[in-house]
Order: structure tokens, then sequence, then C-alpha cells
């Protein structure tokens, strides 16, 4: 790790599954310049070397260099949760094999799912992130059902005092559901952004810098 450029890590977790926050994640990790890290991957075969994984997707649509992309602690042939993919895979995920990477400049760690998804089956993400010890942003969708789900995830993360720089949305505009998870949830909006149709590299970062304020992510 460089004295001049130590590693700055940020946490992207969702508010569920299928929500866009890989697509985000490749957004923040492009405009940021930074590594990318997926510590768990599921539903990728195991003599694949890269794959059609998230890490891929987020090397493409984020333009990332293939040194940014770090590779998997865990990368599991079942696509479900990660528990059980590690056990059809028979071995068990050890969390100090989560520890961060340590990297120059900003790092980008995705979750998987929700903050609720687990690990082991003693062990779920949100135990996992006061070990980290850096700023989560919370990934929610603009559809029905967003305003709990958001509140919920927010709420735990505040009991368990893991620092929330923001939540992200993505979707179509919804300000009166954007407002009110923000007020009662007493968090920052950092943005919103769009569907892409298409989803390209290029449409992505445009979008993301026309939607976002670069500075709301560095320290």
């Amino acid at each position: 790790m460089s004295a001049q450029s130590p590693c700055q890590p940020l946490v992207v977790t969702g508010t569920d599954t299928e929500i866009g926050k890989t697509v985000f994640a490749a957004a923040l990790a492009g405009a940021l310049g930074a590594h990318y890290w997926k510590p768990v991957q599921a539903g990728v075969e195991p003599h694949e070397v890269f794959g059609e994984t998230d890490a891929e997707r987020v090397a493409n649509l984020g333009g990332l260099a293939r040194e940014k992309v770090l590779a998997e602690a865990y990368r599991l042939a079942t696509p479900c949760s990660p528990h059980r993919a590690a056990e059809i895979d028979g071995v068990e995920i050890d969390p100090e094999r989560l520890a961060l990477p340590q990297v120059s400049g900003p790092l980008v760690v995705e979750g998987a799912g929700g903050v609720h998804v687990p690990l082991t089956r003693r062990r779920t993400y949100i135990d996992q992130f006061p070990r980290w010890g850096a700023p989560v942003v919370l990934v929610a969708r603009t559809q029905l059902g967003t305003i709990n789900h958001s509140l919920l995830s927010l709420e735990a993360l505040r009991a368990r005092a893991i620092p929330v720089l923001g939540v992200a949305f993505v979707g179509d505009s919804e300000p009166d559901s954007e407002a009110i998870i923000c007020e009662l949830g007493k968090v920052r909006r950092l943005g919103r952004l769009p569907r892409l149709d298409p989803l390209t590299p290029e449409a992505l970062r445009n979008a993301f810098l026309e939607n976002f304020t670069l500075e709301d992510f560095r320290p």
C-alpha cells in the first residue's frame, strides 16, 4: 500500500438482489478510477477463468483495466446465497479470507444482494461490514416496495454502527419515494442512476457524471 495514496474503500450493498447494484458499482469504480473487488462470487463454473461474472461485467461497463479488477476470495459454482453455494462446493467461507485487499487509492467492494445475505450459517454480510470499517453506499431501486426495504436496511446498518455514506437510487424517477427514504432514514441522497437502453460503458459513465457528484464519494 502506498503511503502517499492509501486504500480508500467504499462498500456497495443493496436493499435486494437484481436491483442494479453491479451496474452502479461499475459506474462508481470507473468514475473514481478505483480498484473493484467482489469477495464472493456465486454462479460461475469452477473451470471458468473469468467467465460471465460480476467482476467481468464491472470491468467492461466501468472501463477498468484488468489489473484494477481483483480476484475474488471465493468463486462458487451455484447461483444462490453464498452460504449455500459454498456448502454445495464443499467449503465454508472463512471471514479471515475476506480481509480488504490493500491497494493504492479508491477501492469499491461489492456485496451480494442485501445486507443480511448469509456468508455462512452463522454470519451474514452485515457481520462482515464492521470488520472492513468502510462507509457503505446503499443501492435502492425506485420500484414499489423500495421504501420498506430501504428503511429496514438503513435501520439494520445503524443498529451495528456501520457508517452509511448515503443512498444511491436506480431506476425511473420517483421523487416522493426517494425523499421519504432519505427523510425517515436520516441519510443523504447521493443521486439516481436511470435505467439505460442500450447499456454501454459510455452511456453509463455519462449518466453517472450527470446524476452524481463525484466528490461525495471521496474522503
